[in-house]
């Protein structure tokens, strides 16, 4: 042993002292040097990043590290386009990504079942005469069976919180709601107010001005309607726009002039006003048939002119290319107004049994839940709507097949309108099924 310490010395010894004082000088010039410090940490920051559907881990130095899928639970606050979706704020996760998924599964609204729950309604249907019509109020008509009333939509694997008009305002404080569409985004509109109010007198300020919501000459009335709830400066409007595409008088001289429905171009109104929007909710479907056309003389243009094409003079081909065409205008707004939520409600059902609305359909049911109570389906019964929000940041508000379970829910044969042997078996009477519409946009909001 003491031969072999001592035959260090020299040339061996040397080198060790070079060796130990290269570490010496590593270990103390460690933190200044660029070349370790893009040695990854054991560690890592998750970031979103902007592709959609991907969850990325980010390293300190920037770099992507790895990625892997996720559902993002910021999907409903998405308002950019679909080349750009918003950053969330950041946040820091472990690397435990079983719980980063399960943190950022988004809820679907529309899949869950119908539970009766009598804390239902929010609002009285004898009450809210300040802003339901006598037609949809069916506490008004001779109709006796009111159970439907009782009825709530709990979604699967998630709660949905329940609407209190008062929370609503504040976190509408200073912002502006508008429904877009046809009646039934009219029977939206006022089972919102209904809900907002509790049905009971409130004050309110008709700001239909601001919007050029009046009536106008040899009109029954306006276009719509706009309310402003003074305590929270909260805006509720509707705006009647049954195809959802732009339409014109093609002579404004003549009063029995047809007029161009242009496929192509969105409302008037909406191309006016949407920078003044906060919340925007859209909606077309049953105006699309050739009775209708006929009788409001409605003519097809595309690019401004006359359709000559075939495909789209088919109803439903024509229907479908505007609101992918309205979609597709909307979502091109979003990044000029990032703070707008702008949603498009999938069609509404029919439940017309026999024939239709004028051919001695009927929807007499008045038993909740008797053609079922569950949705089980993860996509769209409204294929044209999944379709057209697809890829942008315009968001589906899926009501159709929860609401196709309620056959027992519409107007019927109680409207105090109706002739003798005509049913309704598409509008819904109020309380009902467009509440849970508006619960749902909401959780949403």
């Amino acid at each position: 042993m003491k031969k072999g310490f001592y035959g260090l010395r020299g040339k061996e010894l040397s080198l060790v002292t070079i060796a130990l004082m290269c570490t010496v000088i590593i270990m103390l010039t460690w933190e200044k040097t660029p070349l370790l410090n893009t040695i990854p940490p054991p560690q890592t920051r998750l970031q979103l990043s902007l592709d959609r559907g991907r969850l990325v881990s980010i390293s300190p130095s920037g770099q992507q590290e790895h990625t892997s899928e996720y559902v993002p639970i910021f999907e409903d606050k998405n308002t950019v386009s679909n080349q750009e979706a918003r950053r969330p704020s950041s946040h820091s996760y472990s690397n435990e990504e079983d719980t980063v998924s399960s943190q950022n599964k988004a809820c679907n609204y529309a899949k869950g079942k119908w539970v009766v729950d009598e804390k239902q309604p929010s609002y009285s249907g004898f009450e809210c005469k300040q802003w339901l019509s006598s037609m949809w109020a069916c506490r008004l008509t001779q109709r006796a069976d009111f159970s439907y009333e009782n009825l709530r939509w709990q979604p699967n694997n998630c709660e949905m919180e329940r609407f209190k008009g008062s929370e609503f305002l504040k976190r509408m404080q200073d912002k502006t709601l508008a429904f877009v569409g046809d009646s039934l985004g009219r029977q939206q509109f006022q089972s919102l107010m209904c809900m907002v109010t509790g049905g009971k007198e409130q004050q309110f300020v008709d700001v239909g001005k601001e919007y050029n919501l009046i009536l106008a000459p040899g009109n029954t009335r306006p276009n719509g309607w706009a309310y402003r709830f003074p305590s929270t400066n909260t805006t509720i409007l509707y705006y009647w726009s049954a195809s959802l595409c732009d339409v014109e008088p093609l002579d404004e001289k003549d009063g029995s002039t047809d007029y161009a429905m242009h496929l192509d171009r969105p409302p008037a109104f909406l191309q006016r006003y949407i920078n003044k929007f906060d919340v925007l909710v859209l909606n077309t479907g049953h105006h699309w048939n050739r009775g209708k056309l006929k009788a409001n003389r409605w003519v097809m243009h595309v690019d401004g002119k006359p359709n000559n094409d075939k495909k789209l003079a088919m109803i439903w081909s024509a229907k479908n290319f505007t609101v992918y065409s309205i979609v597709n205008w909307v979502n091109s707004q979003l990044p000029k107004y990032p703070g707008l939520k702008a949603f498009y409600r999938s069609i509404s059902p029919r439940h017309f049994v026999g024939g239709d609305w004028n051919t001695g359909g009927s929807c007499d049911n008045t038993r909740p839940m008797s053609i079922g109570k569950e949705v089980s389906q993860d996509e769209s019964s409204d294929e044209s709507a999944a379709g057209a929000v697809k890829g942008t940041g315009v968001k589906i508000l899926d009501i159709t097949a929860l609401s196709q379970l309620r056959d027992e829910a519409h107007i019927s044969k109680y409207s105090i309108t109706a002739k003798v042997g005509v049913q309704d078996c598409l509008h819904w009477c109020l309380p009902g099924v467009p509440d849970t519409w508006n619960e749902i946009l909401f959780a949403q909001i």
